[in-house]
Parts: C-alpha cells; structure tokens; sequence
C-alpha cells in the first residue's frame, strides 16, 4: 500500500479543521510537515485532493471520495485496535463527551473521581454545548442530550428522565407574593429560554385545562443561567430536577403549585453514531452514569 494510516490522519484533520494549521496541533506536527505530508499524499495518489485559496480549503470531487475510503480504514484500524483493549479489559484512550452545561455540571462532574479511579488510562474531554453540535465534525464520542430525540441516524442508550418543576427562591417569593394559581404567573417576572420554545411549556394546567407556555420576562439560552438568575431572586423559573437537587435541598429555591404540577419528564439519552459495537472507553463511561444514576437518580 503506498497510502500510509499517517497521511491518511493528516488528510482527514486538514478536512475535519479547515486548515493545515489547526490539522498540525491535532497530529502533533509543525506546519510545514502537514503541509508536505498532504502534499505527498496527493503525489502518490496522482491527483488534487484539496484546492488552495487564500481563505479555505476546498475538497475536490476526488477528495470527497478519498475522504469517505480514509474515515472507513481509520475507523477500522481504531476499531481493531479498541477491540484489543476490551480484550485486555482495560479501556484506554480519549473519549470525547459532550452535554449541556447544566448537565456537565451537576450530573457529569460529580462522578468523574470515581470513574478516574476505575479507569486511569481512559482520557476525558468534557464539551459543554448549549445546542445540538454534530457528533463527527466536532470528532465526539458520545453526547447527552435532554428532551425528545429528532435525529434518526443516531443510536441512542437511554439515560433517564428527569421531572420538571417551577421554582423560585425565598427572596423573590418575599418581596413579590407566592402565586397559588397558574392563572397569577402573569403578575410575576418569567424566566425561559430563547429556545427550544418547547421548553417554556410549564407542567401546569391553565383553568381551561390547557397547557401553560409562559412568554418569558427574561430570557436565556442556557439553563445553567436560568438557575442562577432564580437564585439571585430575579424571577420565577421551570427547571429540571438534575439541576436544582441541592437548590431544592437547601431550600435556595422553593417548587411553586406542588399539587398543580403535572408529572412532567424529559428523557435523557446517551447518542452516538457508531453502527458497529461500540468502543471499550463509550461502553465503560456509560455503564458507568448508568449504575451511579441508578444508586441516585436524576434529583428525586
């Protein structure tokens, strides 16, 4: 074979980063010897797999196609090499994981000690996304995502669910009044988010019987934000359970229409785009959040 694995990696993260530049870092190489690597590549390949302009690098009709044959062997040879490890039963390498900052920070952090002492040799890349990212262009192993799916060429593991209650804290219940119908929220300051709107359908009833979905006073698009701006007093916020266990706790923040709430869950899955079995280090992490979830759920 006159295509080495080397040029083949230098090839597909000139493509994956957009630039030789950023492709070095990612292969550990200077710029010059990415750009002569790739530059090699096409010699022995007799042809022009990216067009060079002053401001991006373009694939070629044949570079698409290489593109698609050096994912495939990559990812076999990846493959192959993972199926050693599991063999060996010690999950190694970088696993990349990607959540909503939210669920980083008050589901995913606080089991890493534990995962770290179990598996030493398994590198973790923690990505707080507040959106939907695309698992292969942003090169993620696995990501936690909160509500109904949408994407059917993932594979996903379900996760859990998490309820959704409406929360203020003693400060702002204080100074503005305890609303004891839904039909008073409308006297009060809103938080929600820009988006989804989905998420500002509150798990209460109107006196009509029809869903409530508050038009926000403030707005974010982090939920992580929300919970905060609730603490500080600002408003009266619906926030999953995951998030404010402590708050709840603690008493920092206070569930508002107890008996009005509707039992309202957003699912919780672990997606992925693999279609072969998956890699040692994925199934190892989320057997992981699995029996730690299961030990302690979701802010119940």
């Amino acid at each position: 074979m006159k295509t080495t694995l080397d040029e083949m990696q230098a090839f597909v993260a000139v493509v994956d980063s957009g630039s030789i530049t950023a492709a070095a870092q990612q292969v550990g190489l200077t710029i010059s010897a990415t750009s002569r690597t790739l530059g090699r590549l096409e010699d022995k390949l007799q042809t022009t797999l990216l067009r060079r302009t002053t401001r991006r690098l373009e694939l070629t009709e044949e570079g698409a196609a290489f593109l698609q044959r050096a994912r495939a062997i990559l990812t076999s040879v990846e493959d192959a090499e993972e199926q050693m490890a599991a063999r060996r039963m010690r999950p190694v390498g970088r696993l990349r994981v990607d959540a909503a900052t939210p669920f980083v920070l008050h589901v995913l952090v606080p089991l890493l000690a534990d995962f770290r002492a179990r598996y030493p040799e398994v590198a973790l890349e923690l990505h707080a996304s507040e959106g939907i990212i695309d698992l292969i262009e942003k090169r993620t192993d696995v990501a936690f995502r909160i509500g109904t799916l949408k994407d059917s060429t993932l594979h996903a593991r379900p996760i859990g669910t998490s309820r959704v209650r409406v929360l203020a804290s003693p400060a702002y219940l204080e100074r503005h009044g305890t609303p004891t119908r839904p039909a008073q929220l409308g006297q009060h300051t809103l938080l929600g988010f820009t988006q989804p709107e989905s998420l500002n359908d509150w798990p209460l009833r109107d006196a009509d019987g029809n869903a409530v979905r508050i038009r926000p006073t403030m707005a974010s698009s982090s939920g992580e934000t929300l919970r905060h701006m609730a603490l500080a007093g600002l408003g009266i916020v619906c926030l999953s359970d995951f998030m404010t266990r402590e708050d709840r706790r603690s008493g920092r923040l206070v569930p508002l229409f107890v008996r009005q709430t509707l039992d309202q869950r957003q699912p919780i899955h672990a997606v992925y785009y693999r279609n072969t079995a998956l890699a040692a280090r994925i199934t190892c992490f989320l057997d992981h959040v699995v029996q730690a979830l299961g030990r302690n759920p979701f802010g119940e």
